[in-house]
């Protein structure tokens, strides 16, 4: 061979082997980032949620399937916490940055992006930490504690197990709190003494001394019901079901009661050093933790300014609506008096099964999973102690291994009518949370989606699509009456675009209250322009705004986000539009902020 030809067949062999070391080099780096990621999610979520066993359960209900080893108990607060907690996100966030999100298969370089920018957020809310008010008289931890006491399910011995070393901690769970509360004080963030009353009149009648004695509190009526269910199944002895029964009797009369006791008792000590009755507006640092705390709860990144022009046109836009409604149909007022009672589907189960049938043109089935896609439901009612201290209705979200069983709670004490019910079940079922949560668990387990995933919290998301769904119901409850009574399908026009003025306007009264400061009586003076004049009923709305700031933004803005996402769709797909095509983009990205959705959809990738 001719030694230049030589010499060229060496070269080419050099490239050969350079190219296949580039590759190599290539794929380690690719393999070796994924696998960081992978182990830090993976650290993450197990680290979350073996601190706290309440979390854990309502989470995962076969731990020992995901190799997750704990001891039962409960996150305590403690003074060097916050501390803590930033090191440890300062931690988390640079071993993060230090992953290449281009080096991650497509599912989790999205999960990356969310991940990174809830780490972020959360960094910059932790110095705020005093701010946020664990008993606030609406959403404390001394209502929703006993609602998941009541709800907790028992799959086996151990999980009863669980519940009662759970039961056995309540009283240094609480305590923590208080030394939170004493923090509070100190730094001139104590509650106001209206807000203290409520949450010391809640400590001492949710565990009623009368009733536990008596054996009827529901905390005991309902651990009787599981642990029937327990003994039924096989899974527990007769002895067993008498031993768990007799334990937790004890434990809610010599731990839990004593220790709600105690907490209303601490909280009456500290009455009177809260210096604040109004909103965030008036402490220190309140504009900023505002701020923090709107996209926290919402998950939008629009600043306030602009959340308020989004609001008030939305608002003039739907005024306009309803003065367009009250000049073509001047019987409108007449027939608003008719009872709604008679809309023709009443009963919750019904509703739901009328609801699953009519949106199958507009929503996608569930992603299919060895063949299970229908999840069973029920319908119960809340229990009477608790119906003065929980939501008008709520759903309660399964584990992600678990979903084939899902609950709704409807408080009877807000008596709905056969309208407000059909739309609340469109909120809480179908399609609003189950299914959009459902949906969601079944597309992970395809899919194999990283469980980080799952303790990713987004409320705008979540609340925002189920007011989405909610709104979209009054169409189908037009759908229904067409043929009864043809003459009323206007209103539910009506009640739709009233429904959307007052949360509209509510959540616009949480941003003057909160940011800028109005006082209850400006905000009575605002109320009264929408028909809100009776004094009492302005009071009740200014102190629940007062008490939960951003919760109706929550809602109101993460449905406003929706459309605008809705918009952009439209723009962006053209003739391919659909409402269908857009509901699947939103249900597959799952849970996220909207930064990263509207991101996702201008990217045009698929989230699959």
């Amino acid at each position: 061979m001719h030694p230049l030809l030589q010499k060229k067949k060496l070269l080419l062999i050099s490239l050969s082997s350079a190219i296949l070391l580039c590759t190599a080099g290539f794929l380690f780096l690719h393999n070796s980032d994924q696998r960081s990621f992978d182990r830090l999610t993976e650290e993450l979520f197990v680290g979350e949620l073996i601190s706290n066993t309440l979390n854990l359960h309502y989470t995962i209900a076969y731990p020992e399937n995901y190799n997750i080893s704990y001891s039962p108990g409960l996150s305590i607060y403690s003074p060097d916490q916050s501390t803590h907690n930033s090191d440890e996100l300062d931690g988390l966030i640079a071993r993060l940055e230090d992953i290449s999100p281009k080096r991650l298969s497509a599912p989790d370089a999205y999960t990356y992006d969310l991940l990174l920018s809830y780490l972020y957020h959360q960094r910059i809310g932790n110095p705020f930490y005093l701010y946020d008010e664990p008993f606030s008289p609406s959403s404390g931890v001394q209502s929703g504690l006993p609602i998941l006491l009541a709800e907790y399910a028992f799959h086996s011995a151990a999980d009863v197990n669980d519940y009662l070393a759970i039961l056995n901690q309540i009283d240094d769970f609480l305590n923590g709190f208080i030394i939170l509360e004493q923090e509070k004080v100190t730094a001139g963030l104590f509650m106001s003494d209206l807000a203290a009353d409520k949450v010391i009149e809640q400590c001492d009648n949710i565990m009623d001394k009368s009733q536990l004695a008596a054996e009827t509190h529901f905390l005991q009526s309902t651990f009787l019901e599981r642990i029937l269910a327990l003994e039924q199944s096989g899974k527990i002895t007769a002895a067993q079901k008498e031993h768990y029964i007799a334990e937790n009797n004890r434990l809610l009369i010599t731990v839990v009661q004593p220790a709600y006791e105690k907490t209303g008792d601490e909280l009456f000590l500290l009455k009177g050093s809260g210096r604040n009755d109004k909103g965030l507006y008036y402490y220190p640092e309140g504009q900023k933790y505002y701020q923090y705390l709107l996209k926290s709860a919402t998950g939008s990144s629009r600043d306030v300014e602009t959340v308020k022009k989004l609001l008030y046109q939305d608002f003039k836009n739907n005024y306009s609506q309803l003065a367009t409604l009250t000049a073509t149909h001047p019987d409108l007022s007449d027939r608003l008096k008719e009872d709604v009672a008679a809309f023709p589907v009443a009963e919750p189960v019904e509703v739901l099964a009328d609801l699953q049938q009519r949106i199958t043109d507009e929503y996608p089935p569930f992603p299919s999973v060895d063949g299970k896609n229908t999840p069973a439901y029920v319908v119960k009612n809340v229990s009477p102690s608790m119906e003065s201290y929980s939501s008008p209705a709520y759903y309660l979200t399964p584990p992600i291994d678990y979903y084939s069983e899902n609950t709704i709670y409807i408080n009877q004490k807000n008596n709905t009518s056969s309208l407000s019910l059909f739309t609340t079940l469109a909120h809480e079922g179908y399609p609003g949370h189950l299914y959009q949560t459902v949906y969601h668990l079944l597309d992970m387990e395809e899919s194999n989606g990283n469980l980080i995933r799952h303790i990713l919290h987004y409320g705008g998301y979540l609340e925002g699509w189920a007011l989405y769904t909610e709104m979209d119901s009054f169409r189908y409850a037009k759908q229904l009456v067409a043929d009864t009574a043809p003459e009323t399908i206007y209103t539910y026009d009506y009640y739709r675009v009233n429904r959307s003025l007052q949360l509209c306007m509510y959540s616009l009264l949480d941003i003057a209250i909160h940011y800028d400061g109005a006082d209850f009586s400006q905000v009575q003076k605002i109320l009264a322009t929408i028909g809100i004049d009776n004094e009492e009923t302005a009071h009740a709305i200014y102190e629940y705004i007062v008490e939960e700031p951003t919760n109706y933004l929550k809602y109101y803005l993460g449905y406003l986000e929706i459309l605008e996402l809705k918009k952009e769709a439209r723009t962006l797909w053209g003739p391919d539009y659909s409402d269908y095509k857009f509901h699947e983009f939103f249900l597959n990205a799952g849970p996220s902020d909207f930064n990263n959705l509207k991101k996702r959809l201008m990217s045009g990738e698929k989230t699959e």
